[in-house]
């Protein structure tokens, strides 16, 4: 099986949450262009084995003093995720696949990372609806009326592709990683 056969459910997944993030973002008017309060500096957690695998053959294609760079970062990330990990603080670290304000593996970023940003909602399997605003850079945008966003089809769709990757890649045990944890 060839990797783009490999991950071809995922990249039309993420072409669909592009498009419809893009879609959304247009009608508040939001572009995102980086900001005081990146979320490249949040401290997202993945659960996917698929993303990651996609992630990691993303890295694969980078040239070898960037790979180092982005390695030495990573390496860097998780010993401040140590020494923070009693903090009552949220840690704030750039992703170090941030380069110079841009990802370097953006074409290949998680589901979380092409989510964020624009106000949504989302409904967990046997919950009730639960509505999320925007970040900071657009609250003023935000604020001024609710354009939907609704995660609940993308996770769906994720979770059916990842059980379906699992099952084809032998992986049964459950992920809970930065992109620096993936990338080291």
């Amino acid at each position: 099986m060839t990797k783009i056969n490999t991950f071809s459910s995922l990249i039309d997944l993420y072409e669909k949450m592009d498009a419809a993030w893009n879609a959304t973002a247009a009608k508040y008017g939001f572009t995102c262009n980086g900001c005081q309060d990146n979320c490249c500096a949040t401290l997202f957690f993945h659960h996917t084995h698929m993303e990651r695998a996609y992630l990691r053959h993303g890295f694969k294609t980078l040239g070898p003093v960037l790979k180092k760079e982005i390695r030495k970062n990573a390496k860097q990330f998780i010993q401040a995720m140590a020494e923070a990990k009693n903090n009552t603080e949220p840690i704030r670290i750039m992703c170090p696949a941030n380069k110079d304000g841009r990802c370097t593996l953006y074409p290949y970023r998680p589901m979380i990372c092409r989510l964020h940003g624009i106000p949504h909602q989302l409904t967990k399997p046997g919950g009730p609806m639960v509505k999320a605003p925007g970040c900071h850079a657009g609250e003023n945008l935000f604020n001024a009326a609710y354009h939907p966003f609704d995660r609940t089809p993308f996770y769906k769709e994720m979770s059916l592709a990842e059980m379906q990757f699992c099952r084809t890649h032998g992986k049964n045990q459950r992920i809970r990683q930065t992109i620096a944890q993936m990338l080291v």
